[in-house]
């Protein structure tokens, strides 16, 4: 069995922010991210930022794994976020799943709570279906 090279996070922004996937499929990606240095902006709290590079992440995985089987892979076309809490430390743990997947687009819903489970930010990302292409 050959592993997908979005699986793998060497020497990615997923392996640079610490990011882990936890749980993945077509249907729902689950992930989390430290909130340490790595990830602070420069008041201490959680860069709004770093939470929607997680949340496209999880969302281009679960819409790629969603559509591999047929040659084909998932980029992001928008995304947007809103950050309801600040976070100054431990981890944030975002859930994708999808709320439309369509022959050339998904859409996709993401949830990111703390570590007790408040809600951090809601995020949708909008994807493209495009040909797979070896490098």
């Amino acid at each position: 069995m050959t592993t997908s090279p979005i699986l793998s996070s060497e020497n990615t922004l997923l392996n640079h922010l610490g990011i882990e996937i936890v749980e993945a499929s077509g249907t729902r990606v689950v992930a989390t991210m430290p909130v340490d240095a790595r990830t602070h902006q420069p008041m201490g709290l959680l860069h709004g930022g770093a939470s929607v590079a997680l949340a496209e992440s999880v969302a281009s995985l679960g819409a790629h794994l969603s559509v591999a089987a047929q040659g084909h892979t998932a980029v992001g076309l928008e995304i947007n976020a809103n950050h309801l809490r600040g976070v100054r430390s431990g981890s944030v743990t975002a859930t994708a799943t999808p709320i439309h997947q369509g022959r050339t687009t998904q859409v996709w819903s993401i949830e990111i709570v703390d570590d007790a489970g408040r809600p951090v930010c809601t995020s949708r990302c909008t994807l493209a279906i495009i040909p797979a292409t070896r490098s």
